[in-house]
């Protein structure tokens, strides 16, 4: 039941708005609307850099380098692992696709609003 909610999109977007209410009143001296942009900003910060993250391992630029730290560990351990580090998954193949889309949309989402609340903030 709860992991069902938690691969829900809206419902984890829900849950955003309630992490930053939370955050909005615990932390800030002042409750104006430019303390509650840049607690949205810090979350959407957040979401922004775990999807770039996890694009990035997905697209294969880590694998080259990984490939190179287990070859040489490979070489050099006095153990024979008998090329062990020829066969292991590279990253690339290790990330998982349904937590790329979730990352993918609570940052859209997130940028969304965020890009929506400057426009009420400059317009007002």
């Amino acid at each position: 039941m709860i992991m069902n909610l938690l691969k829900n999109n809206w419902f984890l977007f829900m849950l955003n708005f309630l992490l930053i209410g939370v955050l909005f009143f615990l932390f800030p001296t002042t409750y104006d609307l430019e303390n509650y942009i840049n607690i949205v900003f810090y979350v959407c910060f957040f979401y922004v850099l775990s999807v770039l993250l996890v694009y990035t391992i997905k697209g294969g630029f880590y694998d080259g380098i990984t490939f190179g730290f287990r070859r040489f560990r490979g070489m050099m351990s006095k153990r024979d692992y008998m090329d062990e580090w020829k066969s292991k998954p590279l990253p690339s193949k290790n990330v998982n696709t349904g937590l790329y889309a979730i990352l993918k949309f609570q940052s859209i989402g997130m940028i969304l609003f965020l890009v929506l609340l400057l426009v009420i903030y400059y317009t007002t």
